[in-house]
C-alpha cells in the first residue's frame, strides 16, 4: 500500500517541479509575458469610439479594418551608462516594479548583451527629454544601457558588442546615422550619460552618429551657436546646459558652459552634417 502511494506521489511531484519557476528571472519573465499578453489584447480590440454630438445625440460609428498597416518601429537609439556597480545590479533594478525604469538592452563589461524588452515596445528610459520637436523620446527610441559607473573607461569587449548590436538595429529598422545619440543629448542639465569617456568618435566611424572632421573651418562671424545647437536637436531653453551636453558628446576634453573658438569651429562643422 505504501509502495502504491509512493508511486502516485512521485508523478505529482514531477508535475509540480515542472510547473515551478526556474532560473533567477523566471518570475519576472512570467510577469513580462502577462503584460505583453495584455498589450496584444488591447491591439486586437475592434470597438469603435462611442461619440456624441453637442446635443448629446449618438454619432453613428463602426469598425472597418484596413488592410494597409504595420507595427510602429523605433527611429532613434539612446545610449546610457548605468551608474551602477554591475550588470547584475542593473538587471535587478530593471526587474523591480518600484524603480519604474527600464531599457531595451543592457550590455555588460564583458560584452554580454541582455535583451530586456521587445524592440517594438516602449521602455521607460528617456524620462523627461526633448530632441528637436520630439517631447516623448520613449515612444520612438530604443534604450541601451552600458554597465559603467560613469567614471571609468568603457571596456573594449563592451564597445565591440555595442557596435554589433547597433549594426543590427540600424539595418533592421533603417535608423539614420544622425539618430544615434546619448541620454545627455536629450536631457541636458538632467542627465550626464554616457559621458565624456564614451567613444563617440569610434561610433561615428562606423556610421552611428556624427563626429567633427579633422580639419575644421573657422566658424563665420555671424554664426549663431544657439541656432546651430537647436538645429542639431538640442533643447536650448537652458542654453548653458545644452552647451555642456554638446561638449560632453563632441569635445570631451572640456565640458564647461562656455564656447571657445575651437568649440565654435567644432559646432559649426557638426551642425552642417545634420
Amino acid at each position: 500500500m505504501k509502495t502504491r502511494s509512493a508511486l502516485l506521489i512521485i508523478p505529482a511531484l514531477l508535475i509540480l517541479a515542472s510547473c515551478s519557476p526556474k532560473g533567477p528571472y523566471a518570475i519576472t519573465n512570467k510577469i513580462y509575458q502577462k503584460e505583453t499578453d495584455s498589450i496584444v489584447k488591447v491591439i486586437a480590440q475592434q470597438q469603435p469610439a462611442m461619440l456624441t454630438d453637442s446635443t448629446g445625440a449618438a454619432i453613428p460609428s463602426g469598425f472597418v479594418g484596413t488592410v494597409n498597416f504595420n507595427i510602429r518601429k523605433p527611429n532613434y537609439v539612446i545610449i546610457h551608462f548605468t551608474a551602477q556597480d554591475s550588470a547584475a545590479q542593473t538587471l535587478k533594478t530593471f526587474t523591480l516594479t518600484k524603480t519604474q525604469v527600464s531599457a531595451h538592452y543592457v550590455i555588460g563589461r564583458d560584452g554580454h548583451i541582455y535583451h530586456m524588452l521587445n524592440d517594438y515596445l516602449r521602455a521607460w528610459q528617456a524620462g523627461i527629454s526633448r530632441w528637436g520637436s520630439i517631447t516623448d523620446m520613449n515612444s520612438c527610441s530604443l534604450g541601451i544601457e552600458l554597465d559603467n559607473n560613469g567614471s571609468e573607461p568603457f571596456a573594449p569587449a563592451q564597445i565591440n558588442s555595442l557596435l554589433a548590436l547597433l549594426t543590427h538595429l540600424k539595418k533592421t529598422y533603417n535608423i539614420p546615422a544622425s539618430n544615434f545619440i546619448g541620454h545627455q543629448d536629450i536631457a541636458p542639465g538632467r542627465k550626464p550619460d554616457p559621458g565624456p569617456l564614451f567613444p563617440w568618435q569610434i561610433l561615428a566611424q562606423h556610421g552611428f552618429g556624427y563626429w567633427s572632421d579633422d580639419v575644421l573651418e573657422l566658424a563665420p562671424d555671424n554664426f549663431d551657436p544657439e541656432i546651430a545647437l537647436r538645429l542639431i536637436g538640442y533643447d536650448t531653453r537652458n542654453l548653458p546646459a545644452a552647451i555642456v551636453a554638446f561638449k560632453r558628446h563632441f569635445i570631451q576634453t572640456d565640458y564647461t558652459p562656455q564656447l571657445t573658438q575651437l568649440d565654435l569651429n567644432v559646432l559649426y562643422n557638426v551642425y552642417k552634417k545634420y
